[in-house]
């Protein structure tokens, strides 16, 4: 997963968009899926970013020293591929979670029909209410072509009919 600073170029606003890679960004902006969450602007690129520069030296924590065989050389010290996940970062995704059930809990799952249910909502053929469910990246496509709003969630969801 990769997150880029966005912002639409009309108003100046600012946004995170999360991807699965840099490719996946590409994809959608070349085939004009990302527009501003604020304005509706399709007129978004990427922002300046910060660079991601890690803690000061004396802010990490301490490593064992490596171990010297008998030859005197010095061995690489194990390296660990699980570091801990940050308490800001668990922070912000908790949040972000609370902020989604609470979209969630006011929209009704329409499950893989959300395509058709979205046209009909638009096009005045059914009441117009929240709704969430699944859609192919073509669906979503020909949805964002008609003038239909349609934004992924930002963290997955499981159906109703598959909860515990």
């Amino acid at each position: 997963m990769i997150v880029f600073d966005l912002m639409c170029a009309d108003q100046g606003h600012r946004f995170e968009g999360w991807f699965g890679s840099s490719r996946d960004y590409e994809d959608q902006q070349n085939r004009g899926l990302l527009d501003c969450p604020v304005c509706g602007s399709a007129n978004v690129g990427k922002a300046a970013m910060a660079p991601n520069v890690g803690r000061k030296g004396n802010q990490l924590p301490a490593f064992a020293k490596p171990a010297e065989d008998q030859s005197g050389t010095k061995a690489p010290a194990p390296v660990s591929n699980k570091a801990p996940v940050p308490a800001e970062y668990r922070q912000i995704i908790g949040e972000l979670a609370k902020a989604q059930e609470k979209l969630l809990a006011s929209s009704e799952w329409v499950g893989d029909k959300f395509a058709d249910r979205a046209r009909d909502i638009h096009y005045g053929e059914a009441d117009e209410k929240a709704i969430h469910g699944t859609a192919s990246k073509e669906e979503v496509a020909e949805l964002v072509e008609e003038g239909i709003a349609a934004l992924p969630l930002p963290l997955p969801v499981l159906p109703p009919d598959s909860k515990n």
